[in-house]
């Protein structure tokens, strides 16, 4: 198994954003003050060469490796244009306090390589 590619942190692309500010628009514990950390938000890492999920970070903000990530209480699902089911979104936090990865899970053959529209975004509090 390859490690996935490391990088100098860079700021959320375009569909990111989108995407996390989404996500971050439902109403669950804690999304008030993760909205209030999106714009210092940037990418530190991918999953994997060609993967779409990253590793993100807060910038300025101490963050502890050792601190427990956990799966926020906010979900999408991912339909295709004909409104085929084709995956998930989740959204993780470090502590619950910062975010820390996007991770788009699918259910097709091919590994989606951009981030979906919000448009194709069914969002679940859970």
């Amino acid at each position: 198994m390859t490690e996935p590619p490391v990088f100098e942190p860079r700021p959320l692309n375009a569909s990111e954003r989108a995407v996390l500010e989404h996500l971050l628009a439902a109403d669950f514990p804690g999304a008030p003050a993760l909205r209030g950390r999106l714009e210092r938000t940037e990418v530190v890492g991918t999953w994997g060469a060609g993967s779409v999920s990253v590793d993100l970070r807060v910038r300025g903000l101490v963050q502890d490796p050792a601190a427990t990530h956990t799966l926020l209480p906010v979900g999408a699902g991912v339909y295709d244009r004909s409104g085929e089911y084709i995956g998930d979104l989740l959204l993780w936090a470090e502590g619950g306090t910062a975010l820390s990865a996007l991770e788009y899970s699918w259910v097709t053959d091919e590994m989606p390589t951009s981030l979906p529209s919000v448009d194709q975004i069914r969002l679940a509090v859970q």
